[in-house]
């Protein structure tokens, strides 16, 4: 009964990292290709092509193999190396201004002392 748990806790974790890994390259394909270049980071082509496999191998293959393993590895890379990258060069970083004013400090907003 607990190996039964087990599996099928696997089988939904996989099932949820598939779901991520196709986010994921549909986050890819809608980035530009120059995106790429400006973020020094190989070409959109390649990452296309990762993250396909990725989640073909995360949707195909059973977790416990070890081809699933390296293509989540191949997602984990463009989550937190490439993806930030793309969204900096595209200005859809997080920088200081959300918004305000340019008198906005982090407290609210400057009044001159008054």
């Amino acid at each position: 009964m607990l190996i039964y748990g087990f599996q099928n806790f696997l089988g939904y974790l996989q099932l949820a990292l598939g779901v991520y890994a196709a986010v994921m390259l549909i986050d890819a394909a809608v980035h530009r290709e120059d995106a790429y270049r400006a973020a020094d980071k190989q070409t959109k082509g390649m990452w296309l092509i990762l993250l396909v496999i990725a989640t073909a191998l995360l949707f195909l293959l059973p977790f416990d193999m070890f081809l699933p393993i390296i293509g989540m590895i191949a997602v984990i890379v463009y989550t937190v190396d490439v993806r930030p990258a793309l969204r900096q060069v595209a200005g859809g970083g997080r920088g200081p201004r959300r918004g305000g004013s340019s008198s906005d400090g982090p407290y609210g907003p400057y009044n001159g002392g008054r």
